[in-house]
C-alpha cells in the first residue's frame, strides 16, 4: 500500500513542478527576449549626438524624433558621409543649401563642415524650422527635404499633385514618396523606443 500511494502522490506533484519549470523558462526567455530586442533597437536606432539634438530641436522649435530619424534615414549616423549628388554629413545636406541658410544666420561655415556633427544638426534643424514654417504641415516639409524646396512648390501647384495647393495628394517623385515613408516609420520608432528621452518641439 505504501508504495501505491508513494506513486500517487508523485503523479501529483509531477504536473505541478512541470508547470512550474515551463512557467519560468518561459518568463526567462521573455525577459532575455526583451533585453536582446533592446539591445539591437539601441544599435539601429542610438540616441547619438543628444546634445546637439537637444539644443537645436529646442532652438528651432523642431522635433527631436525627427531630426534623429532625417539622420538615421540619410546617413546611418556616419557623420563624413557624403552622397553621389554632393550631400555631406549626418544630416546631407547640400553645400548650395547650407549657402543659403547661412543668409539667415550670418555665419560663413564651407562644405567640409558639414562634416562637424554640431553643424550638421544645427542646419537640419534650422532648415526643417523654415520648411515646416513655410508649409505648415510635415509631410511637406519632409518631401522639401528630400527633393528641394522650390520642387514642392511647383508640385503644389499642380492640380494633379495637389487639390487645395497645400498639401500633397499626390508624390510624383518615386524616391521622394519612399523617403517620406522612411523617415515617417523611423520617426515613430524613435518615438515608441524614447518617448520619455524625447523632448520634442513644435
Amino acid at each position: 500500500m505504501s508504495r501505491k500511494k508513494s506513486r500517487k502522490q508523485k503523479k501529483r506533484i509531477s504536473p505541478l513542478k512541470v508547470f512550474v519549470c515551463v512557467f519560468f523558462i518561459a518568463m526567462a526567455l521573455i525577459i532575455v527576449t526583451a533585453l536582446v530586442n533592446d539591445k539591437i533597437s539601441g544599435k539601429l536606432y542610438p540616441l547619438k549626438y543628444s546634445n546637439y539634438v537637444e539644443k537645436y530641436a529646442a532652438e528651432y522649435g523642431v522635433p527631436e524624433d525627427l531630426i534623429y530619424a532625417t539622420i538615421s534615414v540619410e546617413s546611418s549616423f556616419d557623420e563624413n558621409a557624403v552622397s553621389h549628388a554632393g550631400a555631406v554629413g549626418l544630416t546631407q545636406i547640400m553645400p548650395d543649401t547650407l549657402a543659403w541658410l547661412q543668409t539667415k544666420t550670418g555665419e560663413n561655415y564651407t562644405e567640409e563642415d558639414l562634416k562637424n556633427p554640431e553643424i550638421s544638426i544645427k542646419y537640419c534643424a534650422l532648415f526643417y524650422s523654415v520648411l515646416l514654417e513655410k508649409y505648415g504641415t510635415l509631410d511637406e516639409a519632409i518631401c522639401a527635404y528630400h527633393a528641394g524646396i522650390n520642387q514642392v512648390a511647383v508640385w503644389l501647384r499642380n492640380p494633379e499633385y495637389s487639390s487645395d495647393g497645400k498639401t500633397l495628394d499626390k508624390i510624383p517623385s518615386r524616391t521622394t514618396a519612399h523617403y517620406l515613408n522612411k523617415v515617417i516609420k523611423t520617426k515613430e520608432i524613435y518615438n515608441n523606443l524614447y518617448e520619455k528621452e524625447l523632448n520634442n518641439h513644435g
